[in-house]
């Protein structure tokens, strides 16, 4: 098994990803998927503001505000979401830029394994959209938009 470990922050911007998709052609909130997803609303604040400035989610404040995809569903690749958001994590201590104590950096090998590896993982989520990830997928459905597949979906973005 691959030891990599994805952080909070990505997890809970997948489910919130999903969680849009699901329920396209109309605005959800920051609530309904906090229940629906287990996630605390001031984690999901962070995480929908950052996909939100990334172009990944439309925000609309107000009364009547919430959210939904920036862009269709087939537009959103998954290896794209991973990238922006984990890159700012380290995978070990010699990519790290400040707190990087490690003599051996220069001339390691396992650095560029490691670099290699990653974005191999990248590349394998690259082929695999957002739509892909729920569509055909009843049980996921059935959890994030109960009573709709994505034939009702896709009739309400048609509207």
């Amino acid at each position: 098994m691959f030891p990599l470990r994805v952080t909070k922050r990505t997890n809970i911007a997948m489910r919130v990803l999903m969680f849009c998709a699901a329920n396209a052609g109309r605005l959800v909130t920051k609530a309904e998927i906090a229940e629906c997803c287990n996630a605390s609303e001031n984690h999901l604040a962070q995480v929908i503001n950052q996909l939100g400035q990334l172009g990944f989610l439309h925000t609309q404040r107000g009364r009547n505000g919430g959210l939904s995809l920036g862009r269709p569903a087939e537009d959103i690749k998954i290896g794209d979401v991973f990238r922006v958001l984990e890159a700012p994590v380290p995978l070990a201590e010699c990519f790290a830029d400040v707190d990087n104590t490690c003599p051996l950096t220069e001339a390691c090998r396992l650095r560029t394994a490691l670099t290699d590896a990653v974005e191999a993982f990248y590349r394998s989520l690259d082929p695999i959209t957002l739509d892909a990830l729920i569509c055909q997928n009843e049980a996921l459905m059935n959890i994030l938009n109960p009573g709709k597949g994505c034939a009702e979906r896709d009739a309400a973005l048609a509207v």
